[in-house]
């Protein structure tokens, strides 16, 4: 699992690669957590769209971000879901407090 995070006039982007589950989401977080607190973005997307895999320990982390953005200032979007992930996602409420957004054709 890799993070990518590109910013610019206070957006980010947090492009995440591979699987998020219980083994690797700690080191997402802390590398998440580190550039928000470092630049504090108005906006932070978290682009699922290469994300093959996704236990509960993605929910967890959406959750945390959204936490410390939003203490921060900011607001969080998470972009790009697959179908299950973006199902997931409805089931376990999130889609209430955090906007979620396809812009893939």
């Amino acid at each position: 699992m890799n993070v990518d995070i590109k910013s610019e006039n206070g957006y980010a982007v947090a492009t995440l690669n591979g699987e998020i589950d219980h083994h690797n989401a700690k080191e997402i977080r802390e590398e998440i957590d580190r550039f928000i607190i470092a630049n504090q973005p108005r906006e932070l997307a978290m682009d699922f769209g290469n994300i093959s895999f996704m236990d509960s320990s993605g929910i967890g982390l959406i959750m945390g971000r959204y936490k410390l953005i939003s203490e921060c200032g900011g607001r969080l979007v998470v972009k790009n879901p697959r179908q299950y992930i973006k199902r997931v996602l409805k089931i376990s409420g999130i889609e209430r407090i955090v906007r979620i957004v396809n812009d893939r054709l």
